[in-house]
C-alpha cells in the first residue's frame, strides 16, 4: 500500500493516487474508476519450481497458462493459492500491485501492457490505485516480456474475419 507509493516517490516516478469503492477484482477496478478494463492492470501471482513470480497483463485478459509455462520454463507453474498470498505478502488479496521487484518476486510482463500510455493498477489495498504513465512504472525494473495471454491471436484472427 503505502510501500508502493513510497518507492515511486524513491525513484521521483510522477504518479497519481485514485481512491474508489472497494474492488475485489481488476475489472471491478476499472468500473469503480471509470476505465476500459485495457487500461488496468492484472498482477497474478504464480507458484513455480522456484517459488513465486508475478504475470502482469491488462485486466481485459485471460492469462493462457500454457504460455505462462513456457515464459517461466517451467510445466509445473500453477496460480498461487489464495492462502499462500496472505502469508507470504503484505497486500490485500485481489490487491497485488504490479511491482514484483518489491516483493523480490521474477516479473513477467504480457507485451499488451505497453500498448497503453498511461495505466491504472492496485497499489496493494482494494480502495486505492495508482495511475501512471507505464513506461515510468516499469524504467529501470527487471521485468522479462513475454505472452502471457492468447489476445493477440484472437484479435488478429477477429481483425481478418471483419471485412
Amino acid at each position: 500500500m503505502v510501500m508502493v507509493q513510497e518507492y515511486l516517490r524513491r525513484r521521483g516516478a510522477p504518479f497519481e493516487v485514485v481512491d474508489h469503492p472497494s474492488a475485489f477484482t481488476s475489472i471491478a477496478e476499472a468500473f469503480a474508476v471509470g476505465i476500459s478494463a485495457d487500461e488496468v492492470l492484472k498482477s497474478v501471482v504464480l507458484d513455480t519450481r522456484g517459488g513465486h513470480a508475478l504475470g502482469v497483463v491488462p485486466a481485459s485478459t485471460r492469462l493462457d497458462m500454457d504460455l505462462v509455462q513456457e515464459a517461466l520454463r517451467d510445466p509445473a507453474a500453477c496460480l498461487a493459492a489464495e492462502r499462500e498470498l496472505e502469508a507470504d505478502l503484505d497486500v490485500e488479496l485481489g490487491a497485488m500491485p504490479p511491482t514484483g521487484w518489491l516483493f523480490g518476486l521474477p516479473t513477467f510482463v504480457d507485451p499488451a501492457v505497453f500498448e497503453h500510455e498511461t495505466i491504472l493498477f492496485a497499489a496493494g489495498s482494494r480502495t486505492l490505485s495508482i495511475r501512471m504513465r507505464t513506461e515510468d512504472l516499469f524504467r529501470d525494473e527487471p521485468y522479462t516480456l513475454a505472452p502471457l495471454t492468447a489476445r493477440r491471436e484472437s484479435e488478429d484472427r477477429r481483425k481478418e474475419l471483419i471485412p
